[in-house]
């Protein structure tokens, strides 16, 4: 999330601090990080739900060092070390480490191929739409375009969530889907503070399932203190940032 490194916090604080620091020692699997970025958190998430052993190595994606740069020519975060091998790409990690480690439990994909089929359209869904409508109404200057923005945003948060089993998306298990949005419901303050956006807005049904969802153990232990957000955001808020989510949203591409 693109502000210059100098104002980035550069490590991650409170409770993510402490998962952190459970995880220095040299591991099969190398994940690199960047403590502030939604798309790192995902990943960070289903490793830390299958207890899969890692080593957290924080980076800054702004100062794309080579060796970085080795292991993600894009130099973005997240990505992932293993065997010698580099991969990164949030969604596609989290499906690796299905993959990779299938005696994991639990496991953040049905077995069943149609239920794994329809787990993914809707991680489509939440990657097509949720997410891109979100940032739309956090970089939106004009307050009309604001307008329109949280009403999209709402509408397609309805939609989400009258699909929602409960309590989590596919029912008692939480899953791939409901990692896929997270990171964006644990950042949603920044539009209740400065678009005017309100979970109830969206429904009781919505609003239910988003607090739910930031109670769960593995999205508080990668979550650090807000008040470190706010250092990132505010480019986003003026629509001055430069990172690569940031230019997408404003050259309406998809998000890379």
């Amino acid at each position: 999330m693109g502000i210059p490194d100098e104002h980035i916090h550069p490590v991650a604080t409170g409770v993510a601090a402490e998962t952190v620091a459970k995880h220095w020692d040299p591991q099969e699997i190398v994940f690199y990080s960047g403590w502030f970025c939604p798309f790192v958190q995902r990943t960070w998430i289903a490793l830390e739900e299958r207890g899969i052993p890692y080593q957290y190595v924080e980076v800054n994606p702004y100062k794309k060092e080579p060796h970085f740069l080795e292991i993600n020519p894009k130099g973005l975060v997240p990505a992932i070390e293993y065997k010698g091998r580099a991969l990164y790409e949030s969604i596609i990690l989290c499906e690796f480490l299905e993959d990779a480690f299938p005696e994991r439990k639990p496991n953040l994909l049905p077995a069943d191929p149609s239920d794994r089929a329809y787990a993914r359209m809707w991680i489509d869904y939440v990657t097509k739409n949720l997410v891109p409508a979100s940032m739309r109404l956090v970089q939106a200057q004009d307050p009309e375009q604001q307008k329109e923005h949280l009403k999209e945003l709402l509408e397609f948060q309805r939609a989400f969530a009258a699909q929602v089993k409960g309590p989590y998306f596919l029912g008692e298990e939480f899953s791939l889907v409901d990692i896929t949005l997270v990171p964006w419901i644990v950042r949603d303050f920044v539009s209740a503070e400065h678009r005017g956006y309100r979970r109830e807005d969206a429904g009781e049904a919505w609003k239910k399932y988003a607090d739910n969802l930031v109670t769960r153990p593995s999205v508080i232990n990668t979550s650090s203190e807000l008040v470190h957000y706010y250092e990132i955001v505010h480019r986003y808020l003026k629509n001055e940032s430069q990172s690569e989510m940031a230019k997408a949203v404003r050259a309406g591409r998809d998000i890379p």
